[in-house]
């Protein structure tokens, strides 16, 4: 299939839960980038930032991914809202039927687990308050969001559980891989709880590849213009994407007026652009699924191994 048209969405409207930085940046920027109208949540804002924002010296803010919205093309809609906490999503879902009348598309990237994550540790190792923390900011913000959001989505709309991974094989780590594999299985869930729904709504889980987020591009030392240097540290970085390009599938897919057809189905990046054709912003053609098997053997690195 081609590529969307620019106005693919030109009257749509997204929720993007998560919408600060990384991928839920270069989501909401490509949904904007067709013409949506994008509401962007998220804890860290310019009047504050999240406790995760300020111990891990992120400084991004949802107002700043609603400006990206804009210039690209659609409305950007910043919008505080803390996932975990369930009076901040029905306040949220309370303005999306009174300013949008409901919502056309939900992606649901609220993550933060990173200051959880105890790689290296066996499962009868691990601290129990930091594996209950990750599951409930990775996996239960998901739910709670779902809960109040979905039934606010018009005929024909979408629900995407951006995740990590597209398969079912252990992701190193018990706390990781609940709630990664978890995020799999609820958009299967949503799939089978919309059985018969005459709305027709679409439910599927996506992972990006080797992410090129803020936060790794800081990690490794370098910028956008001069990525590549970080592939002295980590070979593997050679065929990273940047958020946009994960952005650049979903928007591909809630274009398609036959998306139905994926419903319940895990998808990458990668497998999206097989499907639609697009390439990352700089041009390139990133199909982390190929380097896996090709480069890497089907070896999985952890982020303690990076």
């Amino acid at each position: 299939m081609t590529q969307a048209l620019p106005h693919a969405l030109a009257g749509r409207v997204a929720v993007v839960a998560g919408a600060t930085r990384g991928a839920g940046r270069g989501i909401a920027t490509e949904l904007g980038a067709l013409g949506a109208t994008v509401v962007c949540t998220g804890r860290s804002t310019r009047a504050g930032l999240s406790d995760l924002g300020r111990e891990r010296g992120r400084p991004e803010t949802i107002e700043e991914t609603a400006d990206l919205v804009t210039a690209a093309g659609g409305q950007g809609v910043p919008v505080r809202c803390d996932h975990l906490n369930e009076e901040d999503v029905k306040a949220l879902a309370e303005r999306m039927r009174a300013d949008f009348g409901g919502l056309d598309i939900l992606v649901n990237d609220v993550w933060g687990g990173e200051r959880h994550s105890e790689w290296g540790k066996k499962a009868w190792e691990l601290d129990l308050g930091k594996a209950r923390a990750l599951i409930e900011g990775g996996l239960w913000t998901h739910v709670v969001t779902g809960r109040y959001l979905l039934p606010l989505l018009r005929p024909g709309g979408l629900i995407v559980e951006v995740t990590d991974g597209d398969s079912w094989t252990y992701r190193g780590n018990l706390a990781y891989d609940l709630a990664k594999t978890g995020v799999m299985r609820l958009a299967q869930a949503w799939a089978h709880e919309l059985e018969g729904d005459p709305r027709g709504i679409t439910s599927v889980s996506v992972t990006p590849g080797y992410l090129r987020s803020e936060e790794m591009l800081a990690y490794f030392g370098v910028g956008e213009s001069n990525w590549r240097d970080g592939t002295a540290r980590d070979p593997n970085f050679a065929e990273s994407e940047t958020p946009r390009f994960v952005g650049r599938g979903i928007a591909a897919l809630a274009a398609d007026p036959g998306k139905h057809r994926f419903n319940g189905r895990a998808f990458a990046s990668w497998t999206l652009m097989d499907e639609y054709g697009f390439s990352d912003v700089d041009g390139r053609k990133p199909h982390w699924g190929h380097w896996f098997r090709d480069v890497m053997k089907g070896e999985m690195v952890t982020p303690d191994q990076v």
